[in-house]
């Protein structure tokens, strides 16, 4: 794009330093360019005007063409109102502002012609409308104006400092005038005319003002597949130079600790899905260039025994391995799964986290870096700049989404040459968010559970049922089995009606009195020593009903507890009733998970409980819930930053998504450093963007 697109906002007629600032402290425009990207979230039929009288039932926003005939200041409990008198043939209304009153006073002009825009309210019986958007209608008239008006995302700051829609519309406008044609065309020539896309220079204008409906259909396909097709482009460039430049360890061999262990002491036979995942990472650390793969599997399909492999392969070629877990007590259960597994292969294997003793860590650190310690499970704890490796192989981080981006280079760096990088996780994740999050990771799936698994059965069932639920439990007790309660909240909030855990652990109480049963009880408020104290118990099987809030989610693995009860499921998100879902099921007896819910439900929760019911697939949970609660939310917090894309949508676009990713693997296959003369232009766009500091830092 032009240089004129660099410049800074303020310049811009009709902005100036205090519009400016607002701007850019607000909506995070700093430059014509972030204006220009500035997109609306939505469009008004503006053709329409209405009259006073046909507003009693009319809930839209709506125009009306009149006068204002007074202005007055009314007093009121918090503050003042100012309300003006506006008129047209057909009857009164009043206009209200509750803020800003001086500046909009001073611009108010009485018994001139003027169009009103906004919504209508009734109250008390007066039609209002509360801070309008006004314009003289001589000025409305000559306005570059379409049948569709842009809405522009706002903020309240904006509105009450008077930057309306209607003057962000009309910097728009100004902004089109000092730039037109300035938009130097990003895609090349082939791509636009194979894909039949509109132009770059087209597709703005119709974004921001409309020709027609079809037009805006048509820019807004070609400037989220424009936006799609960059952040492709960039995570297909990373895998492909990882793969030639970042060198790593080639493991050749495959030796006696993996053919013994695979001959000897497999505890069950491997599943078709863990063959090929296990040939694909053998595969690619066979190779003398970094493996960076993503290993998918719901919960219980079997990872483990798959990192434990591939630690047997690092092993095998004289290499150490780590696996760094978000918690002391999902590192604690690899730690104890893993020596399981080891038992009969006289390996080192050691735990590191914050709770490991002095004396025992000075032991880790000196038999690390002297290369006798094989295998070392830990927390964060295992990026402290103490920890040096002898020669690291095979990094494999459990749920990476909890870790950010420093911290996972921090383990990169404790070598001259990178490890090997296997990512597990138990979150599935939908596969337009994978190809976008870890579009620069090879990605791997277990897609089957181990035979023997019986599939959980999963009903809905409304508190009035209580009764019955109670006495399926006690016949499931009576068989010896054990039983969760889960809780969403500890202390019940003024305005929520939810049953509190201590209420339930009361009643619970009642029901299963002592001594015939034994009930533990965790939750957040619970000092660590004491939480651990309470699972135990249960895993020993010396309780038979755990009643706790979700603390219980991650990592507690009991094969004897065959039924989960989740209390006011509806609070629940569809991942989280997934994972909790996920913590029975483990032995070999039928198991069962039980959603409880009161009768009031939203659209939402009945599609969550119904996909519950439904199935047990991971991935199309997954699905249904990035279309229920959209791409932000799905990957929490921590990656919040991951996707602020500003015209594509991950659920709603995903064959555009498709459709850019493809196009980017050809493109690249064809001309991986865009060298050539009809990729030039996308070559600077491409590097332009590279150096922005919005998706692509992310992206690990």
């Amino acid at each position: 794009m032009s240089h004129l697109l660099q410049t800074p906002i303020e310049f811009l007629k009709g902005v100036g330093p205090t519009r400016g600032e607002l701007l850019r402290k607000e909506l995070g425009i700093q430059l014509y360019e972030d204006l220009i990207q500035h997109y609306p979230n939505r469009y008004i039929d503006r053709t329409r005007y209405y009259k006073i009288n046909e507003l009693r039932n009319q809930p839209a926003e709506v125009q009306i063409i009149g006068k204002i005939t007074h202005v007055k200041m009314v007093e009121q409990k918090r503050g003042k109102r100012l309300v003006a008198n506006f008129v047209d043939e057909t009857g009164q209304m009043e206009l209200i502002w509750f803020q800003g009153h001086k500046w909009i006073r001073e611009s108010l002009q009485i018994n001139v012609p003027i169009v009103i825009f906004g919504k209508s309210t009734l109250f008390n019986y007066v039609l209002t409308m509360s801070h309008p958007e006004i314009e003289l209608v001589s000025e409305h008239q000559t306005s570059l104006r379409s049948a569709l008006q842009a809405v522009y995302p706002s903020t309240e700051t904006l509105n009450n400092r008077g930057i309306s829609n209607r003057v962000v519309s009309k910097i728009m406008q100004q902004l089109f005038h000092e730039t037109q044609s300035l938009f130097v065309e990003t895609l090349p020539s082939y791509l636009i005319s194979d894909l039949n896309l509109m132009s770059k220079k087209d597709a703005l204008f119709n974004i921001h003002f409309p020709t027609s409906t079809e037009a805006l259909n048509k820019a807004q396909i070609r400037l989220k597949f424009e936006e799609l097709f960059f952040i492709q482009l960039q995570l297909i460039t990373k895998n492909l130079i990882r793969k030639q430049k970042i060198k790593g360890h080639a493991f050749i061999s495959v030796g006696d600790h993996f053919n013994n262990f695979f001959q000897n002491h497999l505890p069950f036979n491997l599943t078709d899905a863990q063959k090929r995942v296990l040939k694909e990472i053998r595969n690619d650390m066979g190779k003398p260039a970094q493996m960076n793969r993503l290993l998918q599997g719901d919960v219980g399909s079997g990872k483990t025994i798959v990192a434990f492999m591939s630690m047997l392969l690092a092993l095998d070629n004289g290499f150490q391995s780590c696996l760094m877990a978000p918690t002391e007590i999902l590192a604690n259960q690899h730690f104890i799964g893993l020596s399981e597994l080891a038992k009969e292969l006289n390996i080192n294997i050691k735990i590191l986290t914050g709770s490991t003793k002095t004396s025992e860590r000075k032991i880790i650190h000196e038999e690390l870096e002297n290369g006798t310690l094989s295998i070392i499970i830990g927390t964060h704890a295992l990026l402290e700049d103490k920890v040096q490796f002898h020669n690291l192989g095979l990094a494999i981080i459990d749920e990476q989404h909890r870790f950010g981006v420093e911290q996972r280079s921090k383990l990169w760096k404790k070598n001259a040459v990178p490890p090997h990088v296997l990512v597990m996780t138990a979150t599935p994740i939908p596969r337009t968010l994978a190809m976008s999050l870890y579009g620069d990771l090879d990605v791997s799936v277990i897609d089957e559970l181990p035979p023997g698994r019986k599939p959980i059965q999963t009903v809905h069932r409304f508190d009035s049922n209580r009764l019955n639920v109670w006495k399926f439990i006690r016949d499931e007790i009576e068989k010896g089995r054990q039983i969760y309660i889960v809780y969403p909240l500890i202390q019940e909030s003024e305005k929520m009606d939810f049953k509190d855990l201590m209420d339930g652990y009361e009643s619970i109480s009642r029901d299963f009195p002592l001594p015939k049963y034994a009930i533990s009880i965790v939750h957040g408020k619970m000092k660590p020593a004491e939480k651990d104290a309470e699972m135990k118990r249960f895993s020993e099987g010396k309780t038979n009903i755990m009643v706790a809030t979700t603390v219980i989610e991650v990592g507690v693995n009991v094969p004897n507890a065959s039924v989960m009860i989740i209390e006011s499921a509806e609070r629940f998100g569809l991942s989280q009733l997934h994972q909790l879902r996920g913590r029975v099921g483990r032995g070999a007896e039928q198991s069962y998970c039980i959603l409880m819910t009161s009768h009031q439900l939203s659209s939402d929760s009945k599609t969550r409980m119904e996909t519950m019911c439904r199935t047990n697939d991971g991935f199309e949970i997954a699905e249904v819930d990035l279309k229920l609660r959209g791409p932000g939310d799905l990957m929490g917090t921590q990656q919040s930053g991951v996707l602020q894309l500003q015209i594509a949508d991950l659920v709603r676009d995903r064959d555009i998504l498709l459709l850019a990713r493809q196009e980017a693997t050809k493109l690249l296959r064809a001309d991986a450093s865009m060298e050539k003369p009809e990729h030039k232009n996308l070559k600077a766009a491409f590097l332009a963007l590279s150096k922005k500091k919005n998706i692509w830092n992310y992206i690990s």
